[in-house]
């Protein structure tokens, strides 16, 4: 059986067919399920191709500071391994049609998912027989499917009970959105609350997106209240940014008037005025798990778990203070 008579017998081209056979984009969903139903019912096979010697870093989007120090662990592993490198970035709903389909056909030694790996797009890639690994998940995923993540609720905790160890009683957060990272941070915050015997202020919690500018608006709404709160912990340091500007706005220093936590600890962040405490997420060291793990399962190797969370730590720096007393 070939491909050319799949093609004769489903009245299509032979490369539309291959790029059936490849998971790739560009043919309608009714002349896909005509061509997949021939290829199951004449039994064709595609001929096996070796993997090429790369692994494949997938990014939904590279503008958040933290991607540099994902690409530096990876890349060290892959050298490590005399691997390639190859970092591509594709949205949900691309608009310029790019798909997971494309890192099908390239056939890397694995894939490295950042943040997100839709069930179709596991499919495709278990079809063709190349491991995965999910890093640092936004949901949660079935039992099975390979991760590598991070302590959030242990490290929402840790920022909280440091706020609280100063002092302060009226602490904020700015959380993020609905995703099981997000959840687990602000659950960390909850817990160190209720461990200290403090009561949890809805007025006192904002869900928003994981920008500068969000943070910043959020940060202005809660620093113009006349109870306004002491301290303010943010789901990512990006957040923490914008609290920093709003701060500067309304006349309020830190860590004088108000502290500030974040949550991520990219290098930038040491440099702001003043520097940010913040919960270290080690990013190199999680990239490069989920490495080691990617090529590991591409060898067929056993491992001992799929499903990784390494360790975060608080860094205290400048932007943390007891209250100022009234």
């Amino acid at each position: 059986m070939t491909i050319a008579y799949i093609a004769e017998s489903a009245g299509v081209s032979i490369p539309t067919v291959s790029k059936v056979l490849n998971g790739r984009s560009g043919v309608s969903d009714e002349t896909r399920a005509r061509v997949e139903q021939l290829i199951l019912e004449y039994g064709y096979r595609k001929p096996p191709q070796s993997r090429s010697n790369l692994v494949e870093l997938v990014f939904r989007e590279l503008e958040h500071m933290w991607s540099v120090e994902i690409i530096r662990g990876v890349e060290r592993v892959a050298r490590r391994n005399g691997v390639g490198l190859l970092v591509s970035e594709f949205g949900l709903l691309d608009a310029d049609g790019r798909t997971i389909g494309d890192t099908v056909g390239r056939r890397p030694q694995a894939v490295l998912s950042v943040a997100q790996l839709l069930e179709t797009e596991r499919e495709q890639l278990s079809a063709k027989g190349i491991p995965f690994v999910v890093f640092d998940p936004i949901d949660e995923l079935p039992d099975g499917v390979p991760f590598v993540g991070a302590t959030n609720w242990r490290g929402g905790q840790a920022a909280t009970r440091h706020l609280i160890e100063l002092g302060h009683r009226r602490i904020a957060m700015i959380s993020g959105p609905d995703h099981d990272f997000c959840r687990a941070r602000l659950s960390g915050y909850v817990s160190a609350l209720a461990e200290a015997g403090l009561p949890t202020d809805p007025g006192l919690v904002v869900k928003t997106q994981l920008s500068r500018e969000h943070g910043y608006v959020a940060a202005r709404e809660l620093l113009s209240r006349p109870d306004r709160p002491t301290a303010v912990f943010t789901a990512n340091d990006m957040q923490a940014l914008g609290v920093y500007q709003a701060a500067r706005e309304l006349g309020l220093g830190i860590p004088h008037d108000l502290s500030v936590v974040g949550f991520d600890d990219v290098p930038a962040v040491a440099w702001m005025d003043p520097p940010l405490t913040t919960v270290h997420q080690p990013l190199a060291e999680m990239a490069t798990a989920a490495t080691e793990l990617a090529l590991a399962l591409g060898r067929g190797e056993a491992v001992p778990q799929v499903g990784l969370e390494i360790v975060t730590t608080l860094t205290v720096r400048e932007s943390t203070a007891p209250p100022k007393e009234e």
